[in-house]
């Protein structure tokens, strides 16, 4: 099927006159109606009315212009993943303030002419990112799918960096003077999760790392941002929460809260980095660069199954290494 017949359609549809749908194209418009004429022979229907003011859609036509501006949409979104330059790298994070936010704003400021467009999905569901690549909403997401087996065959799965973690308690809690932490050190402390949510890759990760090291992690309660979070650890005794180590946190001087290292082992988040396997945009290629440019986390580390398993999707990428 001619995409330029399809555009042409989708155009006239939108201005309702086949004279501006040419002008905006930059085409006569006998080509215009030439284009539309051969689409309506191969789809066999009239898309078009003819009217003393330009065009309207027949039923058929109505019907086919949302696939005709998807399909157009599509090839505009393939065509610029493959054109250097033409837009910005769009990548989704988890929030602004995570680990990936922050590695992706050391990348920027060693390269400051790169343009990167940094958004946040606002889903909990991997599945939603993964979709949103697969559709070219954004270039690439810093999510995982924990079973990479279900990964569709156009996107791919490949091993980001390992965040690790730090226990972050206030000033009156037991463990608030420590310098490091083993996990074994943390049984029978609460530590307070708020709004684990169903189905994310890290409520997953939260299962298994409580089973490993028979934790204690609460996670009731809806979470209603990270300030009402230090302000709790702030004023309390016996709670503390985990936070990635490059995951960034702002708090009053008042509060006084420590970060502690967990060691031997350090269990560590595994960031993974979805994109589409054929046609990424370009500008793709220095982020993974930089990415295998990350120094390794020292001594012992504890990851969740799905990132020791020797394959990570369809493709065959190693999630037990990186990019």
């Amino acid at each position: 099927m001619d995409t330029e017949g399809l555009r042409s359609f989708v155009r006239a549809a939108g201005l309702g006159q086949l004279r501006r749908a040419a002008e905006e194209s930059g085409v006569t418009q006998q080509a215009v109606s030439k284009r539309i004429a051969a689409l309506e022979r191969e789809l066999d229907v009239r898309l078009f009315t003819r009217t003393a003011r330009g065009v309207e859609l027949t039923p058929d036509g109505q019907a086919f212009l949302p696939h005709a501006r998807s399909i157009v949409a599509g090839v505009e979104r393939g065509v610029d993943a493959v054109r250097a330059g033409s837009r910005a790298l769009r990548i989704d994070v988890l929030g602004l303030r995570s680990a990936q936010a922050v590695v992706l704003h050391d990348y920027w400021r060693a390269h400051p002419g790169t343009e990167l467009d940094v958004v946040t999905l606002r889903a909990s569901d991997p599945r939603v990112a993964v979709a949103a690549v697969e559709a070219g909403d954004v270039d690439a997401s810093f999510r995982t799918v924990t079973a990479p087996g279900a990964l569709p065959p156009g996107v791919r799965m490949i091993r980001a960096f390992d965040s690790p973690l730090e226990l972050l308690v206030g000033p009156g809690h037991p463990l608030a003077s420590a310098g490091s932490l083993t996990p074994l050190q943390l049984r029978k402390h609460r530590i307070w999760v708020p709004g684990i949510a169903p189905r994310s890759e890290w409520a997953e990760f939260y299962d298994q790392l409580v089973t490993a090291f028979d934790l204690r992690v609460d996670a009731a309660g809806p979470h209603f941002g990270d300030e009402v979070l230090l302000d709790t650890l702030a004023d309390s005794a016996d709670v503390a929460t985990l936070v990635g180590a490059r995951d960034r946190y702002i708090w009053p001087a008042g509060h006084d809260l420590r970060r502690i290292p967990v060691v031997d082992p350090t269990p560590a988040y595994p960031l993974s980095l979805i994109l589409p396997r054929t046609n990424p945009h370009p500008g793709l290629r220095r982020i993974i660069t930089h990415l295998r440019g990350l120094p390794r986390l020292p001594g012992a580390v504890w990851l969740p199954s799905w990132a020791t398993a020797p394959e990570c999707g369809g493709g065959g990428e190693s999630c037990a290494s990186h990019p």
